[in-house]
Parts: structure tokens; sequence; C-alpha cells
């Protein structure tokens, strides 16, 4: 298993033989750039024969130089600077039935070692425009020469047991998956940035050992070393038969045949700083190579970044035959690839959905926050949810924002906050099947799709290069419409945020025949969450009619205390008093039992998440809306949020200070804070589920998931 964090020490990797000055650094990619037919080195400008798993920066094109890799936005590898790409490939399991499914790989890990020396030279980092290959994907079987002697397969057991390191596949079962490794040669000729097998520029060190020793004359300039290590994840594949039943993507049943491709991107001078740096450094120190200031941390996470398909064809899951022509072999002679019948493109429909025919566009993945959402308009949360679902009920509403979250979640809104933006180029992780079509994204926790309200110029966000110059378009508030929503499903959302500075009629309450005239007055100015920072400008939204419920005159008015000096009552049965000062109109029977943390898994209350009824927020019409509904608490979060149930699962008292955020529908009352709820009960005293009996209880109805439970939202 590769290690998330980038350390250098000094010992062998694959022989014992022992180099002069041998400290390394490992950087780990932990995200998958591409996955598909692509090799630029090889095939430059074609479909290449097989699949390969390709890591790095985003410059990365079937065509490409080191201008390209300079134009990347982000990497899926953990330096700011390094924009190379790593590639080898992909491997599939091939079933009794005849078909090959994808073997899952949670990126790579490349070392950088000091291996090679030659008399009179210092290691020296890869020149801009470099470039080379390891391995070769023809051999079916095994030739004892140091291009081979590269290539390694390691059984891991982590409960020990395993068997040896081998050249090809492991010929049992490996509980913990395969580490396919490559090892690149490290001497160059001093002249040549590639050559036209792309390996005869480079050489291995002398003695046999690929991993280390003196550089040939012919090879006379040492540089540093890289070594790949991709770890498949082959333990829960079925065996049957008296062979190992895995391939690579060029058809090799053998695994002698894997190899790697290297194209140089990195910022030559801080490379040459990391060589210079770790080979005079205590070689028995294991540091992280970040605290030494000369390699930073990438400000976009490995798994942010990745690029759409360039090649429309299936190439992961299950599939009828190997991608290309690539008939399974393990045959001693030489099998060549077999032409391409692909042709390029960018495929981005395993990304967005291109709604731009019904006047809406793809701005890409943004930031959500629990606690600060970047979307307060209403929302939405429907187990039929899709794109064209969200952008309904979003546009329906008057809002020109929709963004999809956590597979089922609809937010939609007028303003992004910077905070959210999406960065331009950049795919990022949302990836998370709509659960009403599963062929559609629909974000992911804390990461929305983003789809925007268009003109006559609509145009989808690019990424990669072609989208690395952009910006997230402006985003314009547009009037509302009073045209009722026609989204099918519950009507389960909250409404447009406001701050402190908002006010809004008594009207506008539950129970008063005006609350839609009210609602749709002018458009109004207003703050995000308060402390957020963010500006947000708003359009009057469309409403619902409000939900019928009891009648102004059977409505108690409470008015709940705010003494300094109130706390908790040392009788955990009893119901403490809401301390937020505010005017909350309750049902009768109904009390204020405090401020209370919000969870996220399990949700505190879960019986209707993000209750709407047509009217901006209030604890007043909250705590209406649950109680019609047969809710015995109810609970306002972050100024426009209500949600409802039958029991406070997980939570925890909090200092009445703690919720201190005005309702978005009138100043005079308090709706929660960030993570904390507002919240009020028809119960003579206030308790909270554990999470241990939330757990039995989800086990009796089928829906707990180990550490995560079913249904949870953001």
């Amino acid at each position: 298993m590769y290690i998330n964090t980038i350390t250098f020490f000094a010992f062998g990797l694959l022989s014992s033989w022992t180099a002069p000055a041998d400290a390394y650094w490992r950087m780990p990619c932990a995200g998958t750039l591409l996955t598909g037919r692509l090799d630029p080195v090889v095939t430059p400008g074609k479909v290449s024969g097989h699949t390969h798993i390709i890591l790095g920066g985003n410059g990365f094109a079937p065509t490409m130089d080191y201008a390209s890799t300079q134009a990347s936005t982000c990497t899926s590898c953990a330096i700011q600077g390094d924009f190379s790409n790593y590639w080898v490939p992909s491997m599939y399991y091939a079933a009794q039935n005849g078909t090959f499914t994808s073997v899952p790989t949670s990126g790579g890990t490349v070392y950088y070692q000091q291996r090679v020396t030659y008399p009179g030279k210092s290691l020296t980092a890869f020149p801009a425009g470099f470039r080379m290959t390891a391995g070769n994907p023809e051999l079916r079987a095994y030739n004892q020469t140091e291009q081979q002697e590269a290539i390694s397969h390691v059984c891991l057991n982590y409960n020990g047991g395993g068997p040896p390191q081998s050249a090809g596949f492991p010929t049992v079962n490996c509980p913990d998956g395969v580490r396919s490794q490559v090892y690149f040669p490290s001497c160059w000729d001093g002249v040549n940035l590639d050559s036209p097998d792309h390996q005869s520029h480079m050489a291995y060190p002398l003695g046999g050992h690929p991993d280390g020793g003196q550089c040939p004359d012919d090879h006379p300039v040492p540089m540093i070393s890289i070594f790949y290590e991709f770890i498949f994840d082959t333990g829960d594949f079925a065996w049957y038969g008296s062979e190992q039943p895995f391939v690579y993507s060029m058809g090799d049943s053998t695994g002698y045949g894997f190899h790697g491709d290297f194209v140089n991107g990195w910022d030559v001078e801080l490379l040459q700083k990391g060589i210079d740096e770790f080979t005079t450094n205590d070689a028995g120190s294991a540091d992280n190579v970040y605290s030494t200031g000369i390699f930073t941390a990438p400000p976009i996470t490995g798994q942010q970044c990745s690029l759409p398909p360039m090649v429309n064809e299936q190439v992961t899951g299950t599939l009828d035959a190997l991608p290309g022509c690539n008939p399974v072999t393990n045959s001693p002679a030489p099998v060549p690839d077999c032409p391409a019948s692909k042709t390029l493109g960018s495929f981005t429909s395993s990304i967005y959905t291109d709604e731009t025919s019904k006047g809406w566009a793809y701005l890409g993945c943004g930031t959500d926050t629990y606690g600060s959402p970047a979307l307060t308009g209403p929302l939405q949360d429907d187990a039929t949810m899709t794109v064209e679902t969200c952008i309904a009920l979003c546009g329906g509403k008057g809002y020109s924002i929709a963004g999809l979250e956590y597979a089922s979640q609809c937010f939609c809104g007028n303003n992004l906050p910077a905070r959210a933006a999406p960065t331009p180029g950049v795919i990022g992780t949302c990836n998370m099947p709509c659960k009403g079509n599963s062929t559609e994204m629909c974000g992911a926790g804390n990461r929305l799709s983003l789809y925007q309200k268009c003109g006559s110029t609509c145009e989808n966000a690019q990424f990669g290069v072609a989208g690395a110059g952009g910006t997230v378009p402006s985003v314009t508030a547009v009037a509302a419409t009073n045209s009722p929503s026609t989204v099918p499903g519950p009507a389960q959302t909250s409404a447009p945020s406001a701050s402190s500075a908002s006010t809004a009629s008594a009207a506008s309450m539950p129970g008063s025949s005006s609350s839609s005239s009210a609602a749709a007055a002018a458009a109004t100015t207003v703050s995000d969450t308060p402390g957020s920072g963010d500006s947000v400008a708003t359009s009057p939204a469309a409403v619902d009619p409000i939900i019928p419920s009891a009648t102004p005159s059977a409505i108690l008015s409470v008015v709940a205390s705010a003494a300094s000096s109130a706390v908790p009552s040392a009788d955990p049965t009893a119901c403490p008093s809401n301390a937020t000062t505010s005017s909350v109109t309750l049902p009768p029977g109904w009390t204020a039992a405090g401020c209370y943390r919000d969870n996220l898994n399990p949700r505190t209350l879960s019986g209707i998440t993000f209750a709407w009824w047509g009217a901006q927020m209030t604890s007043s019409g909250c705590a209406l809306y649950c109680a019609d509904k047969g809710f015995a608490y109810a609970g306002t979060e972050n100024a426009g949020q209500c949600f409802c149930g039958n029991e406070l699962v997980a939570s925890q008292l909090e200092p009445d200070t703690d919720c201190n955020v005005p309702c978005e529908g009138t100043a005079t009352e308090i709706c929660g804070g960030p993570a904390r709820l507002s919240v009020f009960t028809n119960k003579a005293s206030t308790t909270t589920t554990t999470t241990r009996r939330r757990r039995s209880h989800l086990r009796r109805h089928g829906q707990y998931k180990g550490a995560h439970f079913a249904g949870a939202s953001v």
C-alpha cells in the first residue's frame, strides 16, 4: 500500500545492491487522471492499441510536448511543480464466461531515487522535453535482460506469508492485491530527449541491477531514477481453473509485458534542487519532504484532478472484450498490438449532462460546506432526482443556478460564493450517479454539480488545457416567475437565505393569507450566512401555496426567555429553556427545547429533512409544519432550513449562544446556526438517542451500512 505522505529513506527496493547514495522521496498519486487508449509517446495523435491508467498533470493530450505539461492547472500527484505524466497498462479480470472486468486501483506511487553514478558527474534532473518508456508490451515469456529485470510483481498479504516477488503475475490469489512495478533506466546519452524506440537514448547501469550502479560510457549522464508502483485490487475476484485469471490490457496473461511511460513535466530547477538537497541529507532520516520547504502540496487534491474521456468507448466495468483488438495470449512469441479502430475527441457525458438545449449550461463541480451552504434557495431531497428534475425545480421557482449533491439533493440559488466556485479546467469529484438516472452525475458529498441558466450564448465548461484559462461565468440574478413548479416528488425544500439585515412582514408566516405576496416582494440584496464573508445578491422566488394547517387563533404565542444565567438542568430528562431571544409562535402544547448540535451521519432530525411549506423560513413556521405532519420535534438551522423528527439522534445540548442566526423570514426569530438546531417539541422532556441505539434501529430496518448511514444528506 502506498503511503499518503512524501518521505525519503535510504535502503534498497528491488535488490540487495547498495548504491553510494540512495536517498529517495516517495510521491503518491492518489487519483487517476484518465483511463483510456492513449499514449502520446508511442502513438502520438492516435488512439493507442490498449488502455492505460494515466497519472499526473491535466495538460495530458494525445499529442503533447513540454509546453503542454506546463499548461496544467492541476495534477493527480502530490507535488506542486511536477506536471509530468506517468502511465501503465490497465488490468482486467478474465471471467469464466468470457467477459472482462476492470480491476480497480487507487492511483499509484512514483519513487524518485539517487541510485546511479558516473565518474566526475553529479546526478541531474530530467531536462524539459524529456520522455522515455520502460518494459516491452509484446513480451509473453521471461527473458533475462535488464529490461525484463526492471518489471516485477508483488503478491500482497498483510497478514504475512505471501510468495516471493516475481517477474510475471503471481500464481496464487493475493488477498490484499497485486503490486505491479516498473523501474526506468537512469543513464542518459546526454544528447537526445527521445529516441525512435523511446528507450535507446537511455540505458540501465552496469552490473545487471536496474536500480543502481555506474552508468556505461555511451550513456554517461547519471539521472534521477524513477520507479512506479501500482496496486491492483485483485483480492475480491474469484479464481477458477488452474491458471491465474488476470490480464493486462494488451491481452497479456503472463504479466511479463507490463510497462510504463514517462513524459517530463517538472519545473526542472525545482527537481534539481530536490535532487541536490536529498543527496546531502542524512540518509537515515525519514522526515516529511514538505517540511524541508523544497516541495509543497498542490492546491487541488489528486482525486479532484481528472480529464474527460478522449476515446468514445467503455474501458472500465464489465466488457465483452478488451478495448481495441487484443486477444488474450500467453504465447512465447511476441504479440503486436492491433491497429486502433476509434477516433479521438472529448467525451464529457460521464462528467455532466448537456442541458444547453433547455437553456442551462454546466458550470463545473463546486464545493459545498456543511453548515454554510453554497446555494441558499429552495432545496429538495428526492429518491428520483435527475439533472432535469433539478433544473426544472430551480427554473420553475425563478432561480438561475441549480446544484446537485449527494445523488439525490437539489439546491437552488442566484449567486455562487467564491468559496464554492468550480476551478476552471478542473473536473473535480462530482462523481455520484443520480438516484433517478444512474447515467447522470449528481455531485457527491460536499460537492455540487452546478448548472446555470444561460441566454443566447449557452456553453458548458471545458476541462484540461482547453478550459484552464476560463473563468466561472458571472452569476446574474434572473427575474422571478410565478409559475408553479412542475417537478414531481415531495417538495421538501428550504427557502432562499437571508441575513440579520433582512426582515419580513409578519404576514409571511404560516397561517397568513398574504404570505405568497409578501414572499414575492421586490429583489433584495442580502448577506450570506453571518461570518462567511460572501456577498449574495438574490432575486425573489415564486412560492408555492402554504400548506394548510392550524388557524392563527389556534396558535399559542410563546416568548422564549433569554436569561443569561440559565443553565441545563442536572436532570437529563428535563427540558431546558431556549436561551435565544426570539418571539416564536408555536402550536398548542409545544415548547422551546434549546440549541442542539446537528449531525450529518446520522442526521439529528431525520423524519423530514429540508421541510418547505412555501414561505420564507421562520421557527414558527417550521414548528407548525412539523406538528401538522405528526412529528414530535422541529428544528431550524442556519437561517433557512427546517427539519422534523420524532427523536434527537446522537445529538447534544449546546450553549444557547450557538443558535444565533436570525431566520430568513423575520429577524425577530432565531433559526439555529451553522450545524446548530433551534429545537422545539411537544414532549414534556427531551432525550437524545445514542448512536448505538440508532445503529440498532437501522439494522432492524436493513439500512445500517457500517460506518455510514443510508439516506444521509448534506
